[in-house]
């Protein structure tokens, strides 16, 4: 059985302003190396066979604290990368209220593709599902952690469990340093089995049978 754990990466100081990062490469701030630092030796004990990352450093320094514990390199993939927030890259959410209202509407609302040249929703997840199903390629039934954003871990994790955006949009958003487990068998096919695992939010586990 293949396990995946997909990994979001640590605070930045956008996260704590709410400004919007979307591929701009912002490092992790203190309180998120301190985060990598605590949750590594958690995955660390789950015996990972490899770790990628997305290339944008809060992702790829968030992978280096356990690769620091491991031993193992960390290969990196641009298409792990966070959505395509267009226009309102660098903003502050207050801004793109008051700039873009109609388009801050759709969003708001989950339409999957609101204008201002945010990526589509559905392109997010395919580029995402088929960077998490090469990393699982690499170590067949082991585990690979995998480092990468908020959004984009969501649309590639529901594209390669075939949800729809009604269900994905029910799903709470992965906290800083959190992660989802999934795995893979022949019968089953992907299945998740844990969301939100990490030090502060008790884990939501899902099929623990």
């Amino acid at each position: 059985m293949t396990r995946l754990i997909v990994w979001r990466h640590g605070n930045t100081d956008w996260n704590a302003a709410n400004r919007v990062q979307g591929q701009t490469d912002v490092p992790l701030n203190a309180l998120g190396r301190d985060q990598a630092r605590a949750a590594a030796p958690l995955l660390a004990a789950l015996r990972p066979d490899a770790i990628v990352a997305s290339d944008l450093s809060r992702a790829a320094e968030t992978a280096a604290a356990l690769a620091a514990l491991t031993g193992l390199p960390v290969r990196t993939d641009a298409r792990l990368r966070e959505r395509h927030f267009g226009q309102w890259q660098g903003l502050h959410l207050t801004e793109v209220a008051e700039r873009f209202p109609e388009e801050y509407a759709r969003w708001r609302a989950g339409d999957p593709a609101p204008g201002a040249d945010l990526e589509p929703l559905h392109d997010l997840g395919e580029r995402v599902a088929a960077a998490l199903l090469e990393a699982a390629d690499t170590a067949p039934g082991g585990t690979v952690v995998i480092a990468t954003h908020g959004g984009g871990s969501r649309q590639g994790v529901g594209h390669l469990l075939g949800w729809d955006s009604s269900v994905l949009r029910s799903i709470g958003s992965l906290a800083n340093c959190h992660w989802t487990e999934l795995r893979h068998d022949d019968v089953r096919g992907w299945q998740l089995r844990a969301h939100n695992v990490g030090l502060i939010t008790a884990p939501i586990t899902v099929d623990a049978v």
